[in-house]
């Protein structure tokens, strides 16, 4: 494999895990927020500011590249963050219909 396209490869996955990064950034925050247990908050919390050291530390190595970290969208966290976010509905669902009248 030629070094250049190597290089491509390697831009690649870590767009991709800058994508995942950023998207669990933004997700960070509502999963701590409908988190039942005191210790879950906590944990999403914590995992939060390793979260946005990570997307720091990504943004550094594309400016020492010499490139920017657009451009890819990372599916599999897409997924992952769908999947919570359709559990926390359901979660919000079933606690109201505990407390309405029946």
């Amino acid at each position: 494999m030629k070094e250049s396209a190597l290089r491509e490869l390697y831009l690649d996955e870590l767009k991709d895990l800058y994508s995942a990064e950023n998207q669990l950034v933004e997700a960070l925050p509502k999963m701590a927020e409908a988190a039942t247990s005191a210790d879950l908050k906590t944990g999403f919390k914590e995992h939060l500011k390793q979260t946005e050291e990570h997307v720091r530390r990504l943004e550094k190595i594309f400016k020492a590249l010499g490139d920017t970290p657009e451009g890819k969208k990372c599916k599999g966290m897409a997924g992952l963050i769908k999947e919570g976010s359709e559990m926390i509905d359901e979660m919000k669902t079933r606690a109201k219909r505990s407390w309405m009248p029946g």
